[in-house]
């Protein structure tokens, strides 16, 4: 062989050997938790594993929205946070495959979802559904605090109470289905209807309305409550409220993307986020769910998920997709205000 031609292709050999060395060193995250935990957990992996991570943070219904429409070129490798239930759907719409982690170490619930998904989807966290609402503003304008969540039909409300849209918000789509689950859908419908009367603004992210009644913005709020302990812990006047006929939670989880350009890192990825030493750090930022990992340390403000009147969710009916959609569409015609 020529000399130079030899060494040409030793050269190339080198730099496409680089590229894929490079490909492999990097890794595209979209994250649904807030916005200061997706920094923390990004720096930490960075410093452990020494890939360079690209991440944009959204609301699980529009990541949902983009990995469909990606579906045939995917940007993103790994989906982590965020309610279950669109994990769920793009596990069932083929969107996400298998990570192959280990849940030996992992709470009955995050098992349960990698089972629904043949282990698209793994739980990373848990969080309770939730009231919460402004004591000084509630008191200055001589209302009685909610108990229940009937009690957000009062009319003593109106222009009080602010929530999240289900269509791009995971937090609102988990408070539809538990109404759907806790009283029928007819009925449902029916009191989202009469509370909606008193709904000021449906915000696009699910932990919005909370950070505005702590505010003073608005006066109620509903989301989950490790969001409202947040607020509360940094010394806003806001209460938390477990409804009294009981309440729906989430299982966040973490995805890998199908046809993911960078599958190994994004499997570091999710044995990272699902390792003790990861989900232990939530409290630093404020972030108070419950861990998935049994050994992770779980906080003394947490959310404790025993004393609070779970509703036994069906994740796999309200995670799928046919369910979602008919869902969707009745609360766009018989809930969602006119021109929004």
């Amino acid at each position: 062989m020529n000399f130079r031609l030899g060494a040409s292709i030793a050269v190339l050999g080198l730099a496409l050997s680089g590229q894929q060395a490079l490909s492999a060193d990097n890794l595209n995250v979209v994250c649904s938790n807030e916005q200061d935990w997706c920094d923390l957990m990004v720096n930490a992996f960075e410093g452990k594993t020494g890939i360079d991570v690209a991440m944009v943070r959204k609301s699980t219904g529009e990541t949902l929205a983009q990995i469909r429409a990606e579906a045939n070129n995917p940007k993103v490798d790994v989906w982590w946070g965020g309610t279950g239930d669109p994990h769920l759907i793009a596990a069932a719409e083929d969107l996400t495959q298998p990570s192959g982690v280990d849940t030996s170490e992992l709470l009955g619930w995050a098992v349960n979802m990698a089972e629904i998904t043949g282990g698209k989807t793994v739980g990373v966290h848990a969080g309770a559904l939730g009231i919460a609402y402004n004591a000084d503003v509630i008191a200055e304008k001589g209302l009685a605090p909610p108990a229940c969540w009937k009690d957000l039909a009062d009319p003593a409300y109106k222009g009080e109470i602010q929530v999240a849209n289900p269509n791009s918000s995971g937090t609102a789509y988990t408070e539809l289905a538990t109404f759907v689950q806790l009283f029928g859908e007819d009925e449902a419908f029916r009191l989202l209807a009469e509370i909606g009367k008193n709904v000021n603004q449906y915000t696009k992210s699910g932990s919005a309305p909370s950070k505005a009644a702590a505010r003073g913005e608005t006066t109620i709020s509903i989301g989950f409550m490790h969001d409202m302990v947040k607020l509360a812990k940094a010394g806003f006047p806001l209460k938390i409220v477990s409804p009294c006929e009981g309440t729906g939670y989430e299982v966040g989880g973490v995805s890998i993307i199908k046809g993911a350009k960078n599958v190994d890192a994004a499997k570091r990825w999710v044995d990272f986020v699902l390792s003790a030493e990861a989900q232990s750090r939530g409290p630093e930022v404020g972030t108070y769910n419950v861990p998935s990992n049994s050994r992770a340390t779980v906080a003394p403000e947490s959310p404790d998920l025993a004393s609070i009147k779970l509703i036994d969710y069906d994740f796999a009916t309200y995670g799928a997709s046919d369910t979602r959609k008919r869902l969707l569409s009745r609360w766009d015609k018989e809930v969602k205000p006119t021109g929004n």
